[in-house]
């Protein structure tokens, strides 16, 4: 009788890596970026840093809605840059007192008004100078700013003497302490007294605006944004040569960076 016997095979298992892998592994690190490279990406890049440059452009001809991507990129920017004047003065006055924060925040909440006139008046001068520039008549163009800056200087003028003489009044009236009005009402004078470089500036950035300019005018305000971050800590401080102002000094450094 045979017996017969059973005989082990081995048992190989093979992974063929081609399956699962690209030939070229970093091929899967490349392929998130390589997106980029795309025709409509490359072409929005390219309009971006169109609107951040502010290269010349004729607006008046073309694709509208080209024209508007352009013009709104540099505005989104030009009002988050007008909104961190504020932010920094309440950083920097931080380290100052509770009351000196307080004041900025009582401030900024009255001088919401001097914004709205000014984003009014700066509505209208944009309209003017847009279509005295699409007309081809520049003259007409520098007619409006000079009259807009006339009228802005003029309500500039009765804000400033009314703010600043009832300063302590309008602190009382958002219920600020006496204590807070004691100690830091110069700030709000100061805000009020110089309230004409505000209006003044919307009113020129404006005319950057219709004129076609809007990056300028966001540059404008990264500028003075830069300026307001070096002088506050000067001013309130004393460093240097800088008089030690306390909040006052974040008032005066905001009013110079928007000159």
């Amino acid at each position: 009788m045979a017996i017969r016997t059973q005989t082990e095979v081995p048992l190989t298992l093979r992974f063929d890596t081609s399956d699962y892998l690209p030939s070229r592994p970093n091929s899967y690190f490349r392929r998130p970026f390589g997106k980029l490279k795309s025709p409509a990406l490359k072409k929005l890049f390219k309009i971006f840093r169109q609107a951040i440059r502010g290269e010349e452009e004729d607006f008046t001809s073309g694709s509208i809605r080209r024209a508007i991507v352009l013009l709104s990129i540099p505005m989104v920017l030009e009002m988050l840059m007008e909104g961190l004047f504020a932010l920094v003065d309440a950083w920097w006055v931080s380290k100052v007192s509770v009351d000196a924060v307080a004041t900025v925040g009582l401030t900024e909440s009255v001088i919401t008004l001097v914004y709205s006139i000014a984003i009014g008046l700066s509505a209208a001068v944009t309209a003017m100078v847009a279509r005295r520039v699409g007309e081809g008549k520049p003259e007409k163009a520098g007619e409006v700013t000079v009259q807009a800056t006339w009228l802005a200087l003029l309500i500039a003028a009765v804000i400033g003497v009314a703010g600043f003489v009832f300063a302590e009044d309008i602190l009382r009236l958002m219920g600020g302490s006496e204590e807070l009005i004691a100690a830091c009402s110069g700030y709000t004078r100061i805000m009020f007294g110089t309230n004409g470089v505000i209006m003044l500036l919307f009113v020129f950035n404006a005319v950057f605006r219709g004129a076609g300019n809007a990056a300028y005018a966001m540059w404008v305000l990264w500028l003075s944004n830069g300026i307001n971050l070096i002088l506050d800590p000067l001013f309130i401080f004393g460093i240097g040569p800088f008089p030690e102002l306390g909040v006052t000094g974040a008032a005066v450094a905001t009013s110079i960076g928007r000159g």
